[in-house]
């Protein structure tokens, strides 16, 4: 896999630093007001007063069990029942564990902190006897460390995580026969309930601020006399859903691993309701209505969700479970400008473009430098694929490829200069680059076309990039054609003539062979279709095949090959047309 690097950027103008920050993401990209907001409320978190705010009525019982709707491992179930607690790549012993040991990195923590190890001590299906001798000595552990506030383990996503998974496996956390145990953790839920009801909203809006709401609700119905407290966090998490989720099922962050994780919020939510006799709110139903064909529409013809904005490939077991929990059943959305991606398919061809610019980095801290990418399936043999992202993954990759995957080199997509379309970071946010994409969809009896552009090269080589896609309605025939031309501004600079490569990414067990001519080549998949590429070359523009990767949805790597069209841009110009046609039917 070829790896795109940025050249050292000149020093930015205040107005760019301006609009830099407003993309930023987390503590690193907030302003100075936010971060000093954020800095007062964890202060006033763990103050007496906030101390005597969380003082009030310890509940006897629950009223209801919301049951998870997710699976967990049995295999990382079985890892804690011999003692080990593993996530990320990272083990924790749980003989004397300290939860709060500096050891302990941060996505392990959050995971620790949020109980979801209680998914996967559930998945094991054992007696319910035998599950609460391994959770009850964690949850003790837990409740000691961290009685009173503490910032990751009482941050609010995290407590709003913890509350559905005590609420949601209530029976192997409570079924103890010591009153005391009972007792101290109805408590603590009760506390962390109220501590959500002062800190829930304060998140900035996303999946965080959801998940502590979802939590808030679900503990307002099945904590005993809630009800005022569930009616402020429904009535909060209804708005926020309205922001979140596109008309066309695409969320805010534009990656596919947090729609997968706001449909499943919204499910395990819902089973709160169920709980007690009710139904879900409507406006969970309305959402799921778009989420989960969104989704759907993103998976090639092999079932799996490409590697998008930061999120890992997602396999198709997933997709399939969600259609038998949600509404919209088997339903699909062809994307649009919501999400900033688009669906073609004809025949046994599918074909899904990234035509949107990236999120702000303060909804995708891990978003990719994609803009453009397309990724195509043949039936179901994935054909053009993106090299793969880390978020969701159950594993951690080195840091290197898990950097190199985020660059515009390692998508299907035209790089120039070996510059990424956005800047990344060296603390690993998104910087400037890619501001306004316009595109263009259209179909008739003569076939699908697509007509998309970008402005990431604007500012650094005054250039812009567009690509055309027609597909032909048997869904054999693919014609591209990428343009890079003059931007607006940048007289000076589109005057250097600048290196190019349009990368097209291969698919596992595809055998890619040179043609005779040098134009293109021959793509034998593993069902035993041929595919042709041909490239118009011409002047210094090559064709090359050259060794490239996959991660799949469960992180292992595959060894595969890209198809690289490399040239030069002239008075600032350049037109690369290019083909894949089936042989035969």
């Amino acid at each position: 896999m070829a790896r795109a690097s940025d050249p050292k950027p000149p020093a930015e103008t205040p107005d760019e630093q301006r609009r830099t920050l407003q993309r930023l993401g987390g503590d690193k990209g907030l302003s100075l007001s936010e971060r000093l907001t954020a800095r007062l409320a964890a202060s006033l978190y763990a103050s007496p007063l906030h101390a005597l705010r969380l003082r009030g009525q310890h509940p006897l019982k629950l009223v209801g069990v919301a049951a998870d709707p997710v699976p967990g491992n049995p295999v990382i179930g079985e890892r804690i029942v011999a003692g080990r607690l593993i996530h990320a790549g990272h083990t924790a012993m749980t003989r004397d564990l300290d939860f709060a040991a500096p050891s302990h990195p941060l996505g392990w923590r959050q995971w620790a902190d949020s109980w979801l190890w209680l998914r996967d001590l559930a998945a094991l299906r054992q007696p319910i006897e035998a599950a609460a001798a391994v959770a009850e000595p964690l949850v003790v552990r837990w409740l000691a460390r961290f009685e009173s506030f503490e910032p990751q383990a009482w941050r609010a996503d995290v407590t709003g995580q913890r509350l559905l998974m005590a609420l949601g496996h209530a029976p192997i956390i409570l079924s103890s026969a010591d009153q005391d145990y009972r007792t101290r953790l109805l408590s603590a839920m009760a506390t962390w309930a109220r501590h959500l009801d002062r800190a829930a909203g304060r998140l900035p809006e996303g999946l965080g601020r959801a998940t502590a709401l979802a939590g808030l609700w679900a503990a307002g119905l099945l904590i005993p006399g809630g009800e005022s407290r569930a009616a402020r966090a429904l009535a909060g998490l209804e708005a926020l859903l309205g922001r979140l989720v596109m008309p066309d099922g695409g969320v805010a962050s534009r990656a596919p691993c947090d729609a997968l994780a706001l449909a499943d919020l919204l499910l395990h939510a819902g089973a709160a309701a169920e709980a007690v006799g009710g139904r879900p709110p409507l406006a969970f139903a309305d959402a799921l209505a778009r989420l989960v064909p969104g989704l759907r529409g993103m998976a090639l013809g092999d079932g799996i969700i490409g590697a998008w904005a930061g999120s890992a490939a997602i396999a198709p077991a997933i997709l399939d479970r969600l259609a038998r929990q949600a509404p919209s059943g088997a339903a699909l959305n062809h994307g649009g400008e919501g999400s900033g991606y688009h669906r073609l398919s004809a025949g046994k061809t599918v074909i899904v473009v990234d035509a949107g610019p990236p999120a702000l980095a303060r909804l995708a801290p891990e978003g990719h430098a994609g803009t453009l990418a397309f990724e195509m399936s043949d039936g179901d043999q994935r054909l053009i694929t993106n090299c793969g992202g880390v978020r969701g993954l159950a594993s951690l990759l080195p840091g290197p490829l898990a950097a190199g995957l985020r660059t515009t080199a390692a998508h299907s997509t035209l790089v120039i200069a070996d510059t990424n379309s956005t800047r990344i970071r060296e603390d690993g946010t998104l910087g400037l680059g890619v501001e306004t994409v316009s595109v263009e969809q259209r179909s008739s009896g003569d076939g699908l076309w697509l007509e998309a552009s970008h402005d990431g090269y604007a500012r650094r080589f005054g250039l812009t990039v567009a690509r055309r896609l027609w597909l032909a309605p048997d869904g054999l025939d693919l014609r591209g054609e990428d343009i890079i031309d003059h931007a607006a501004s940048g007289l000076l600079k589109r005057r250097t003539p600048r290196a190019f490569d349009v990368r097209f990414h291969l698919g596992t067990n595809i055998a890619a062979t040179p043609t005779a001519d040098g134009t293109g080549a021959l793509l034998k998949l593993a069902n035993g279709r041929v595919w042709a590429m041909k490239a118009k070359v011409g002047g210094s523009t090559t064709v090359a095949i050259e060794p490239s990767l996959w991660i799949g949805p469960d992180g292992v790597m595959a060894k595969t090959q890209q198809l690289v069209i490399s040239g030069k841009t002239e008075n600032g110009r350049a037109t690369i047309g290019w083909s894949f046609r089936r042989a035969g039917k």
